[in-house]
Formats: structure tokens, sequence, C-alpha cells
């Protein structure tokens, strides 16, 4: 017997305007490069809105043959993309700080945080969040700051590794960034074009510990900063085949999803404009590009850019789809979800 190819998964994930889709997008999810959307607070209402959205956008695919990715930042704290319906998610730095107390309480709690965001995403069928962050809070960093888990790198990778579990628990694929590390970098790659003058075993020893560690754990995916690292390569990780390919691929060993960050950053901006900026990420070693906040960029993107998907990225992302989609009812019913919901938010 011969069995159907899995549907493609294409490599741009997209953004949308609204809580609805409008006819603009209903086309351009049609495209055939598009194989993901990420959601952000201007898409949400209400959990029900939102999941009426994400049937729609699914229903688009489905009729044009192929799968596609939903995704959202879903962090907790400040990056927090839903938050009428759902819970108030407390910084990771709060497990961190805890950690310094109690270390099994910690672990404990992380793990309910990435279960608890995990189950509530899922739950309005959205496949993942980009989570977690496994940058080092080193205090430099504004646009990091208290979404890192921990002040040191053997903190960051035991929170961590407790917190994918906790997503595990829920079905959902894990994301770390921002590799190798935007922790110890004060300037803000989406205002700016950030570079780190560490040298590389210094980077190693301290940043990308805690990456290290949870490829050994299993991480589904890494998205790779908008940072020059100046003595490794002139490019930012994102768009570098030494970053990406010579050390995260070969040296490494990572086999998961690479993705790259919002190519409409400024420090995406050494690339080019977004044509050449997507076709750089994929050429240094990307699965899938992001292009967000820019919709003229994105068609530009789809009407010039050579974006052909690579059989192994394909089947890398079909890994990101997770397990089945948690029954909101069920969970919201749930005595597990109601003690989670009490423990992780005593944090805030």
């Amino acid at each position: 017997m011969t069995l159907s190819p899995l549907p493609t998964i294409a490599p741009l994930m997209l953004d949308l305007m609204g809580v609805t889709l409008s006819a603009e997008e209903h086309e351009l999810l049609q495209h055939p490069m598009v194989g993901g959307v990420i959601f952000f607070s201007r898409n949400y209402e209400s959990s029900e809105q939102v999941s009426h959205l994400v049937t729609a956008i699914r229903q688009v695919a489905n009729t044009a043959g192929k799968e596609i990715l939903l995704a959202v930042d879903h962090e907790g704290g400040r990056v927090q993309r839903f938050r009428s319906g759902f819970t108030r998610l407390p910084a990771l730095a709060a497990l961190g700080e805890l950690y310094t107390e109690d270390p099994s309480h910690a672990l404990q709690l992380s793990r309910l945080h990435g279960w608890l965001m995990a189950a509530e995403v899922k739950s309005v069928g959205i496949d993942f969040s980009f989570a977690p962050v496994l940058d080092v809070n080193y205090g430099v960093s504004e646009v990091i700051g208290d979404r890192a888990f921990a002040t040191d790198s053997t903190g960051v990778s035991q929170l961590a590794v407790a917190y994918i579990d906790g997503m595990r628990d829920a079905g959902m694929a894990s994301t770390g960034k921002h590799f190798p590390g935007h922790g110890a970098i004060r300037a803000d790659s989406h205002l700016t074009i950030p570079v780190d003058n560490r040298r590389f075993e210094e980077i190693l020893a301290t940043d990308m510990v805690p990456f290290i560690h949870l490829f050994r754990e299993g991480l589904d995916a890494v998205m790779p900063a908008h940072v020059i690292y100046s003595k490794v390569d002139e490019q930012p990780a994102g768009f570098s085949r030494i970053w990406l390919q010579n050390i995260l691929r070969q040296q490494l060993g990572f086999e998961g999803v690479i993705f790259s960050d919002d190519l409409s950053m400024e420090g995406a901006s050494v690339a080019g404009g977004l044509v050449e900026r997507a076709e750089a990420a994929l050429a240094a070693g990307c699965d899938m590009v992001l292009a967000c906040n820019h919709r003229q960029g994105v068609i530009d993107i789809l009407d010039h850019a050579n974006l052909q998907p690579a059989v192994e990225s394909v089947q890398r992302l079909q890994r990101m789809k997770g397990e089945s989609i948690v029954n909101r009812s069920a969970l919201l019913e749930s005595q597990y979800w109601q003690q989670a919901v009490r423990d992780v938010t005593a944090l805030v």
C-alpha cells in the first residue's frame, strides 16, 4: 500500500491585522509559501473569538491542501498576548527568584508554569508558544530582563528543563530563544543592530550552556538572536551559516527546527530588504522565517523571494504540531488546572 505524503508546511510565517480574517489575508493564507501564522494581542478579544479565528485559518489552509502552524509569544509577565480569559502568568524571573531560596519548589512551579501556559494556549487551537526564553539575565538587557529565568546559566538550565517538561505534559513543542544568547547585550534588536564583542569561548561557557543542556533534553526548536557576535561572524546569528550550520547543527548536533526571529526587526536590516532577509535566513539554515508587522514586506516576499522549502525542513516542522488540542471546557473544569492557577499566580 502506498501512503499519501504528509501535507507540506511552507517556510513563511506571517501575522494578521485583526480579530477576523480579511479578504486579503484569506488570499495570502492560500499562497503555497505561507506555512504559519503568529498571533498578537490585536488578534485576541476572547477565547471564543480566537478559537473561531483559528478554525477559519485552518479551513483556508485545508482548502489549499496544506498544513499550517499557529504560534504565539505567550511567555508570561510583559510578554503575554492573550489576557482576558487566560491566567495571568508571572514573568519567568519570579521562578528564578524562588529558585535561590527553595530550588525544589521552584522547579515544581516551573513545570506547572510551562504546563499551564501550554494547556491554555492549546485549548484555543494554537499549536505552540515560542517559549521558553533561555537567555541569561545579566541585568543589562531591557528587552530580555525578567523574561529570563535567572541570572546564571545553571539556574536557567534547571528551571528550563522543568518548564519544557510541563509543556510536554500539555502536548506542546518547545522553542528556546534567543540562540546563542541575547542577555549580555544592552541594545534592543527590535530597534537597532546589537553587537556582542565577546569571544566564542566566553559565550560557549556562559550563554550557550542552557541551550546545550536543553538540546540533551529534547528541545524541539530554537530561535536565533538578531545579534552580531563579531568575534565569530559579521552576520547576525539568524543569518549566519557559521552559527546555524557549523556550530548549531554540526558542532552541537541540534536536529530540531530553527525559526528566524521577526525579519522586520531592525537587527535584521543588515541582510537587506525583507526579500533579501527571508532568502538569507533560509540559506543560512532557518527552516521557517517570520515576517511580522510589515504587510507590504510579506507581499514582497511572496511575490519575489525564492522560498522553496527543503524536505528536511518540512519534516522538522511537522513535529511542531505537538499532540492533540486540549479541550478548553474540560481543562477549566479540572481540579489540576484550578490548583495550577492558584500555585502559579501566587508568584505574580
